[in-house]
This record gives structure tokens, C-alpha cells and sequence, in this order.
């Protein structure tokens, strides 16, 4: 454990996560320009066949910000080692960082609209709406697909999460400066993996019975066949944020916390594998 802890904080994630956010943001703006969210799907489809390089530039904002959030992980597990150094309101806010950034992709998703893309955002609304009190003002908030298509999912996904994680994480990102001659293999990689391989795109087809959200939502997707939305949807990721908010090594029950935790991500990753065994 500690080997994998030494080797995850001497590699420069936090550099590699801000690289590739620089890039999402500025492929982002390129796709963005082209997109109209009253009509996404038709969108997509105009971006990936009549843009000049429409396709190329909507698969490097996707893989970009895809590699953005596993460097985010890989940088908050970097610096668990150094938790102690952080008051309770820094790791707080760093940790918050993590949903937010979850958010930003998966709206990302939704504003395709696709079958996945619109399945997702329409699964999204019903978990929130089950939330009592508060989950018709929360959806009207967050997505309102059902009233407002996808413009409030747009607003969001470019602004409003957008501020708010730079809110939250600008007392940790500040500290960091990303030079592309640093880090141009990785630069590299980024554009030739989005040359390669194109950003996912299912059109609707007739038939189809079953339909898999983002990588990340599948394990989600999965728990809401056995429990209440509220349940699956919101509890149970909460769960996982307040261990982590507490996760710091100088706090006591350290070592039942760090337990919960992996045991909370070895139980998401089989929800995952039956749901992509379906």
C-alpha cells in the first residue's frame, strides 16, 4: 500500500489532469460553437459528418475530459499521503471536486442525445425528483430535461459546473504550472488517441431493450434495479463522499473509513461488471 501511495505521488497527476482539462476546454469551445441544444442530436450528427474536422475535435474534447477525471483520481490518491497537511475545509473542498467533475462529464453525455445520452439524463431527473422536499427544485436546478430539453443541461455543463469546480479547487490549482514542453508526450497521446478512436455516438434503434449509461453510471444503473431511487441515486454515492471528506490520516477510525471505502469501490466494481454483462 504504501509503494502504490509513493508511486502515485511522484508522478505529476495533478499537472497531467490540468493539461488535459486545458485541452477539453479548448476543444470544448470548438464543438460548442456548432452545437444548438434544441435540436442535440441532430447537432452530433451535423458536428461528426459536415464540420470540417467536427468529428476529430468532438472525440478530443470527449477523451480529454475522460482522461481529466482519472488524473483527478489519480492525483487525490497521490496526495492522501500529505491529507494531514490539509485543514478540514481544504480536503473538504478538494474532495467535493471529484462529484463536480462527474457532473461536468455527465452532462456531457446527455447533451449528445442519443439513446444513451437521453436514457441517462432521463434516469438522472426521476433520482432527483425522488428526493423528498427538495427534488423538484434540485432537478429544476440541475437538468429539467423533461420541461427544458437541454438547455439547462448545457448551461451547466459549460458554465455553472464549470465555475463551481473552479470555486472549489482554485486554492489547490493554483499551486500547479503546466507547460506543454514538460509534457508533450502526453499532449501527443491525448491527440492521437482522439485521431484514432471516435467519440461514442448511438443514434436511436428501434428495438433496443437495454440501454448501458457512461462507465462510470453503469454500477449505479445496475443498484437501481434492487433499490428505491433514492436509495441507489443519492445515498448510497453520499455515503462515499463523507467517507472520503473524513479520510485524512490524523482523523480517528481512520483505518475503519479507509475499509468502508474500498469496500465500497469493490462493491461498485461488480454492480459495474453484471451491468456490462447484460
Amino acid at each position: 500500500m504504501e509503494l502504490i501511495r509513493q508511486t502515485f505521488k511522484e508522478i505529476r497527476w495533478g499537472e497531467y489532469s490540468l493539461l488535459a482539462l486545458y485541452i477539453s476546454v479548448l476543444s470544448g469551445v470548438v464543438v460548442a460553437l456548432q452545437y444548438d441544444p434544441a435540436t442535440p442530436l441532430y447537432s452530433i450528427s451535423t458536428i461528426d459528418m459536415l464540420v470540417p474536422f467536427g468529428a476529430y475535435f468532438r472525440s478530443l474534447h470527449f477523451y480529454s475530459s475522460q482522461f481529466f477525471f482519472l488524473f483527478c483520481i489519480c492525483h487525490v490518491i497521490g496526495i492522501f499521503s500529505q491529507s494531514q497537511n490539509y485543514s478540514r475545509n481544504q480536503w473538504i473542498l478538494l474532495i467535493a471536486t471529484l462529484p463536480v467533475t462527474l457532473l461536468i462529464l455527465f452532462t456531457g453525455y446527455i447533451l449528445r442525445g442519443d439513446s444513451t445520452g437521453f436514457s441517462a439524463g432521463m434516469i438522472a431527473e426521476s433520482i432527483l425528483l425522488d428526493m423528498p422536499y427538495i427534488g423538484q427544485s434540485m432537478n429544476n436546478l440541475l437538468f429539467s430535461i423533461s420541461d427544458n430539453g437541454m438547455k439547462r443541461i448545457y448551461v451547466n455543463h459549460i458554465v455553472g459546473f464549470g465555475l463551481l469546480w473552479g470555486w472549489l479547487a482554485w486554492g489547490h490549482v493554483k499551486k500547479y504550472k503546466v507547460s506543454l514542453d514538460r509534457h508533450i508526450l502526453l499532449s501527443i497521446g491525448i491527440f492521437l488517441f482522439s485521431l484514432f478512436i471516435a467519440a461514442p455516438f448511438e443514434p436511436d434503434h428501434l428495438g433496443v431493450t437495454h440501454i448501458s449509461g457512461p462507465w462510470f453510471f453503469i454500477g449505479l444503473q445496475e443498484l437501481l434495479r434492487y433499490l428505491p431511487p433514492m436509495l441507489a441515486g443519492i445515498v448510497f454515492p453520499l455515503t462515499l463522499l463523507v467517507a472520503l471528506a473524513l479520510l485524512q490520516k490524523n482523523t480517528s477510525g481512520f483505518r475503519c473509513i479507509l475499509f468502508f471505502i474500498l469496500g465500497w469501490f469493490l462493491f461498485y466494481v461488480l454492480l459495474t461488471g453484471i451491468g456490462l454483462s447484460r
